[in-house]
């Protein structure tokens, strides 16, 4: 039998911290690895759905912005891939400044090439890129108003859709009854606007704008459940503008392949901004999304979008856009179909 001998100032618990030394040598410490974050804190109810309103407004002013610049220049594929493109360099920029950006890059390298990130993730730019090509294309002829009418009612059965299913980075949401009539207040809050006038537009324009809003409701959750893998909004971002830019280099390459290109560019400097908009509002869905779901930064958002949209179609009226009185009952039926699906998720998150 084999017997283990005490060295004299030793204990049978282990060696003696004269060995330490020799020990640390022999076996070294391995590197520890940075942690990424996977939980965040939860924001108070009050602030994410007003950084979700916030959102909505930035978009309907980024929508005029983006309509007008293709009006201008005639084509909308040209004025989505500038809005696009001025927004992509904005963000490489800040991504290489900073620390945040390039640890975020380099997440989503590794995530990539280890198969952790799977390629569909990285779609959030094609629903973007259709987005923006919407706005350049329908919104300076059918104005602001009722292009958020048919964003209103694809994010509304989009969002529900991708909660019950458990896309977004929040996981399965539960479709409770304060949610669907939220959901259906969305749409009868769309219907007003369609029912306030004669609407003269092409059908494909009507429709365009819910495609686009299916898209958006995919692409907040999209980037949310990007946003966790790489640990930050901003990398979520710069992927989405990245996806986006290569779509609509595509597209407007086509398009002035077939049609020719625009005479001349305009020369207001604000025509130019919408892209810096959608840099924030789209780093913004990304982390907020994770603290209300997809269906209620959804809501929260389209509210302060028509809100925006009366105020905008009353300052710079469009030929198809809806009356005053018309708008106002819209928007006052859209924000009670956030407060009614808000409700029941309060009392969830107070337990």
């Amino acid at each position: 039998m084999c017997q283990w001998r005490v060295r004299p100032g030793a204990s049978r618990a282990g060696p003696t911290d004269r060995d330490a030394p020799a020990r640390r040598a022999a076996f070294p410490a391995r590197p520890r690895l940075a942690r990424v974050p996977t939980e965040t804190r939860r924001l108070p109810v009050w602030v994410a759905l007003g950084g979700a309103a916030l959102i909505g407004v930035m978009t309907a002013v980024q929508a005029r912005i983006n309509g007008q610049l293709g009006v201008s220049l005639d084509d909308g594929f040209v004025a989505a891939l500038i809005s696009f493109g001025s927004g992509l360099v904005i963000l490489a920029v800040i991504s290489l400044a900073l620390p945040s950006g390039r640890r975020g890059f380099r997440r989503l390298v590794s995530g990539v090439r280890d198969r952790r990130i799977p390629l569909w993730m990285l779609g959030g730019g094609v629903a973007g890129a259709l987005t923006v090509a919407t706005q350049g294309l329908a919104v300076g002829l059918i104005g602001v108003a009722l292009f958020t009418v048919g964003v209103v009612a694809g994010q509304t059965v989009c969002g529900l859709v991708l909660d019950r299913l458990g896309h977004g980075p929040s996981g399965v949401v539960a479709v409770t009854t304060g949610r669907v009539i939220g959901g259906l207040l969305a749409l009868v809050a769309a219907g007003i606007a369609l029912t306030g006038g004669a609407i003269d537009a092409p059908v494909w324009m009507l429709v365009l704008p819910f495609v686009a809003g299916v898209g958006i409701a995919w692409q907040q959750a999209t980037n949310g459940r990007l946003r966790q893998r790489v640990g930050t909004p901003l990398t979520a971002t710069l992927v989405n503008f990245i996806g986006g830019s290569l779509c609509l280099v595509i597209a407007a390459g086509v398009h002035v392949a077939l049609v020719g290109a625009p005479a001349a560019l305009p020369t207001e400097p604000w025509l130019y901004v919408g892209g810096a908009m959608g840099v924030f509002y789209i780093f913004l869905s990304a982390a907020l999304v994770v603290h209300t779901g997809v269906l209620l930064l959804g809501l929260a958002s389209v509210a302060g979008q028509l809100a925006a949209s009366v105020v905008l179609d009353i300052i710079w009226p469009a030929p198809a856009g809806p009356g005053v009185g018309t708008a106002l009952a819209m928007v006052a039926v859209a924000l009670a179909s956030v407060v009614v699906a808000a409700v029941p998720w309060r009392r969830r998150r107070a337990r």
